[in-house]
């Protein structure tokens, strides 16, 4: 494949978008601010979606799935609720096109409108905890553990694929129990589930935090997350667990029978992530060779490319390649023999390359004769040439190798790029130079938070599940404080 991709160093926001678009994962649609997510990027999330439903399976949950379509009036029920994502909806008026009379055109039926508007679905505690209200009669119907796998509106104007996209995929969890206590206990379960599958799938650390109360989501009391630190600096969320308390149970009326035969409101939670995780992915792996996927979200974990020059060789090379997929196959890797005539073996090999497939085996003529293959690893672009004896085992303990080296390079780069600051003029220089995350003191004011995200563009990330506590003056403000707290620029 030709160099026509931008390096990181020349203009990362191009090269984000290279890669995304050479590497097959995605493009821009007809609709503004939507995307076409094609297969090989599809395919990703297809993994992801995989390994995180056995997780909320694992941990009790189960699937359903709610309407696209939510009535304006459930909005109104949540203050905090409507305010957060009033300027978000999109608005479903009517429910029928005409041929214009006059022009010939198609137009909208003015006497097809409907009589209560409809918001198209950009998160859906309000549909939910109205459906919740028929299912909850006594503690005998608690908990309820649903998750969905959807899709969701949010009419973004700045967007960018996979990060920030007007219609996107995700799941979102929605929760109902008896007690605070187990409803809190769900929040910090699934916030441990999404910190697993971040760094056990994605190879990606993450921070364990709480949000600030300005960045915390409209209706919920509280809201944790997970923080990641991309390779130019800047964090990236990769997922949320709210406790709603009983918000959306008084809004909506939800009540249920206790032991006692006391009418109480039911406590809910609710956690989420979305596509924009395939974007974090690229993000804190790639190079300037293109993608660079952990084994166990690949696609394609290794793929075999024929070497031959001839008919003759052809048909020498692929019976042996075939037989070496198969026996790949029966150790759990997943293979692609790429026996096309149509495109050169350089020409795979920059493909695959740029694709991020994590192993590539070459084969030749001599290697038949041999006995041996060429292994050649796209992480650390190093290759070797290998017996074929107990290659299956060998690739395997590659894949596992190359998951484990991925997730220790992005956890230096975080602790090479994590500073404690206790000074405002180190905080902007820092910003300014590094990115990364800054360990500051903060006063717990909304009006300090502020100001800093005016002056600096950085906001506060979270304030950390593990900290110890520190006495200190306010980075910004110079008041008291009575800890840390991780403040970064973010996507």
């Amino acid at each position: 494949m030709a160099k026509a991709f931008s390096t990181r160093a020349e203009n990362y926001s191009k090269w984000y978008n290279d890669i995304v678009q050479h590497a097959g994962l995605a493009e821009n649609s007809a609709v503004r601010g939507c995307m076409v997510i094609k297969p090989y990027g599809y395919a990703i999330w297809e993994k992801m979606q995989a390994a995180l439903d056995k997780m909320f399976k694992d941990t009790g949950h189960s699937n359903a799935y709610f309407p696209l379509f939510i009535p304006k009036s459930f909005f109104s029920r949540e203050a905090d609720h409507v305010e957060g994502f009033a300027k978000e909806c999109a608005v479903v008026t009517h429910y029928r096109l005409k041929q214009d009379e006059k022009g010939g055109g198609i137009v909208v039926d003015e006497d097809a409108k409907l009589e209560e508007e409809l918001v198209v679905r950009p998160t859906s505690e309000t549909i939910i905890w109205d459906t919740y209200r028929q299912w909850v009669q006594s503690y005998r119907d608690l908990p309820i553990l649903v998750n969905q796998w959807a899709n969701v509106v949010r009419w973004e104007m700045r967007t960018r694929m996979f990060l920030r996209t007007a219609e996107f995929l995700w799941q979102e969890g929605h929760t109902a129990h008896a007690t605070r206590e187990e409803a809190l206990e769900e929040t910090y379960q699934m916030l441990d589930v999404y910190a697993d599958f971040a760094e056990n799938h994605m190879a990606i650390p993450v921070l364990k935090g709480i949000k600030s109360a300005s960045e915390r989501f409209a209706g919920a009391e509280e809201t944790f997350c997970i923080e990641a630190l991309m390779q130019d600096g800047k964090a990236l969320q990769a997922g949320t667990s709210h406790f709603l308390g009983q918000n959306f149970a008084k809004a909506f009326d939800v009540k249920f029978a206790s032991k006692t035969g006391k009418l109480e409101y039911v406590w809910a939670t609710s956690w989420g992530v979305s596509t924009r995780l395939v974007g974090a992915l690229i993000m804190a792996h790639s190079d300037d060779r293109g993608l660079v996927l952990p084994p166990k979200l690949a696609p394609i974990q290794t793929v075999i490319v024929p070497i031959y020059k001839n008919d003759e060789q052809y048909a020498l090379v692929c019976e042996k390649a075939e037989a070496i997929k198969k026996e790949l196959e029966k150790f759990g890797v997943q293979v692609k023999l790429d026996d096309r005539d149509t495109h050169k073996p350089g020409w795979k090999f920059s493909e695959y390359e740029f694709k991020g497939v994590p192993v590539r085996i070459a084969i030749g003529p001599r290697d038949v004769e041999n006995g041996t293959v060429e292994v050649a690893r796209r992480d650390t672009l190093e290759k070797e040439v290998v017996p074929l004896d107990n290659l299956g085992e060998r690739v395997q303990g590659l894949l596992e190798n190359i998951q484990k080296v991925l997730y220790q390079r992005a956890l230096g780069f975080r602790e090479s790029n994590t500073h404690k600051v206790d000074s405002w003029e180190e905080f902007r220089r820092l910003l300014d130079d590094k990115g990364g995350f800054l360990l500051a003191h903060w006063d717990g004011t909304p009006e300090t938070e502020q100001k800093i995200k005016e002056e600096t563009k950085a906001t506060i990330r979270c304030i950390p599940l593990e900290k110890s506590e520190e006495q200190g003056k306010c980075v910004y403000s110079g008041n008291p404080s009575p800890g840390r707290v991780v403040f970064a620029r973010a996507y």
